[in-house]
């Protein structure tokens, strides 16, 4: 192997550069084999190579579609869906993802947001290309629970918690039953199944409480957790909603 210093390259880079094509694909190519240097196959995008030596690649087969992915995003406050979308990409991938592999433009291209929050919220957003998770968050969405911290104001109504326990009627309609708590004075935790967060400002106004901010920092087993704000990551291999 060439030496790591500035007269070499990693393979991945030099390769990007002569199909030319993106990082990903190139190194796409060095890993199905497709890449030799002076005459023997290399396989590892890391690798580094010099000027002199003899990169030859192999763009005869194209490349089988790259998998489909999904992101979990923390989407600040006041951002809309149309600019969540465009948000992934290199300068803001949370650098303690185990994945630091970047999106191909197929599939950033092909990213939708599921679960949607409002523009004022913030908190954990998906965006998938992947059928099984479109499948899951669209059509079992309601069977999903969401995790919420609200902010509020004013002062609960008596017996607020049970009645929202028990489920409010909106619209000639019984919402499902909320599993509500305090976190502080002025700070619930809703644990919702079938109620969006566009319902949850409704919901404070019905037991006396003005909503001031809403994070959601759950959505069925897969946490926010430690994902800074206006980052994203990918969904782990062994992660579920």
């Amino acid at each position: 192997m060439a030496e790591e210093d500035e007269d070499t390259q990693r393979l991945a880079k030099v390769v990007a550069a002569r199909v030319p094509c993106s990082r990903r694909e190139a190194e796409q190519y060095i890993t199905d084999g497709r890449v030799t240097v002076d005459g023997r196959p290399v396989v590892l995008p890391q690798h580094r190579v010099s000027a002199t030596q003899q990169v030859a690649i192999d763009t005869s087969a194209r490349l089988p579609p790259p998998a489909p992915v999904t992101l979990l995003l923390h989407k600040p406050a006041g951002m809309p869906t149309a600019e969540a979308l465009a948000l992934p990409s290199g300068a803001n991938h949370w650098a303690a993802d185990p994945s630091r592999v970047p999106v191909a433009r197929a599939q950033a291209g092909g990213l939708r947001v599921l679960l949607e929050l409002p523009m004022p919220a913030s908190g954990l957003t998906v965006l998938s290309q992947d059928p099984r998770i479109l499948r899951r968050l669209t059509e079992d969405a309601a069977w999903i629970e969401q995790e919420l911290i609200a902010d509020v104001t004013g002062t609960m109504h008596p017996g607020g918690l049970e009645r929202l326990g028990r489920g409010l009627v909106a619209q000639g309609q019984t919402l499902p039953p909320a599993r509500v708590s305090w976190q502080s004075e002025t700070r619930l935790r809703f644990a919702v199944k079938g109620i969006t967060p566009e319902q949850v400002p409704w919901l404070c106004e019905q037991v006396g409480l003005r909503l001031q901010a809403l994070r959601r920092i759950r959505i069925g087993s897969v946490p926010m957790a430690g994902l800074p704000v206006g980052q994203w990551r990918f969904l782990g291999a062994a992660e579920r909603f």
